[in-house]
């Protein structure tokens, strides 16, 4: 049987880790598994609160008709992380870092497929729902184990195998928050990066969801229609309306978001298409800033009941260093405002 789980070494950290005289960078400081010994036993006996891991993929999005690109995330944000300094601010014993789940062979099948015929999606929305399966199971194992899914790169499809692990391991459906430009809550077609939150919706491992910073130009009528169906577990507000100026600015808001889903065990879901001229697979000029989301991971991380944290649908383009060095930088400052205490 395949072992989709590739963990990482101290060599691979060498490979990736500048070294500096006079500093510690935060990849000489990260944990990692020891080689030979029992994940599930190790995750257990582990010190640090955090588990990260990346999910190179952008089979979701292909399934959803989308850019292709978000499988580069990971690896662009493990080069800037690791180079990040260790100190009393950005802790980096805090986190275990776990390695990839690698979908290299299935990314490899579609791409030599033709995207035009229907069978090209029908093959995308099949592989997808594999990779719910291999990240629910990680995720079920991080969480039964008393620690926190840091969880990068990919498409928004993967919300779905995260919100099942928390709620199998939690024996209980969990909550959400997703900074998104959609609501990812369309139709029940077969898997892609469009609908893992009603698909987890629909299976009762999510209980209460709010989509913080819709927009109003990419948010169908039938969608609004299921929003208000389900208005007692799933909430909104659009960027539109942050953007008003109004007591019930950003502060006032980031709050009721809270208050909405702090009661169970939440996640903490950020689409880089929210972001303003982000790298993504649905790159926007119209968004937050990064200090916004900087600020509302911030407010929210700092709950008894946050259980994870989901970057995704970053795709910087690899042959561009220029963005590629940027987008790892971005999601690194969200990773360390989300471990620092």
């Amino acid at each position: 049987m395949r072992n989709f789980l590739c963990l990482y070494t101290l060599r691979d950290m060498e490979k990736i880790v500048s070294r500096r005289k006079g500093e510690v960078k935060f990849g000489e400081r990260i944990r990692l598994l020891n080689e030979g010994q029992e994940m599930e036993e190790q995750l257990l006996e582990s010190k640090a609160k955090y588990v990260l891991f990346g999910i190179p993929e952008d089979i979701g999005i292909a399934g959803n008709n989308g850019r292709k690109g978000a499988r580069h995330a990971w690896a662009a944000t493990l080069q800037q992380l690791l180079n990040t300094q260790n100190q009393r601010n950005n802790k980096a014993k805090r986190i275990l870092l776990l390695g990839h789940l690698d979908f290299s062979e299935e990314m490899k099948e579609l791409d030599a497929m033709d995207p035009s015929r229907d069978t090209y999606i029908e093959r995308a929305r099949e592989l997808t729902a594999q990779i719910d399966a291999e990240v629910t199971d990680l995720v079920r194992k991080i969480v039964t184990a008393g620690k926190k899914p840091i969880v990068i790169g990919g498409g928004h499809n993967n919300c779905y195998g995260i919100i099942k692990g928390c709620a199998l391991a939690l024996g209980k459906p969990v909550n959400s928050i997703n900074i998104d430009a959609h609501t990812d809550f369309r139709s029940l077609e077969g898997r892609h990066s469009g609908n893992g939150f009603s698909y987890a919706f629909r299976e009762g491992f999510l209980q209460r969801y709010f989509i913080f910073g819709l927009h109003k130009n990419y948010t169908s009528k039938s969608i609004y229609k299921k929003l208000e169906d389900q208005s007692d577990h799933i909430r909104f507000n659009t960027l539109e309306d942050l953007l008003l100026p109004s007591e019930n600015g950003l502060d006032y808001q980031m709050e009721q978001a809270l208050h909405f889903i702090k009661r169970d065990p939440y996640g903490i879901e950020i689409d880089c298409d929210a972001i303003q001229n982000a790298p993504s697979s649905a790159m926007t000029p119209a968004g937050f800033t990064l200090e916004q989301v900087r600020k509302l991971i911030h407010h929210w991380k700092s709950n008894k009941n946050v259980q994870y944290l989901h970057i995704c649908e970053a795709a910087p383009q690899p042959e561009n260093d220029n963005e590629t060095r940027l987008t790892g930088k971005l999601i690194s400052y969200l990773v360390t405002d989300f471990i620092r205490k």
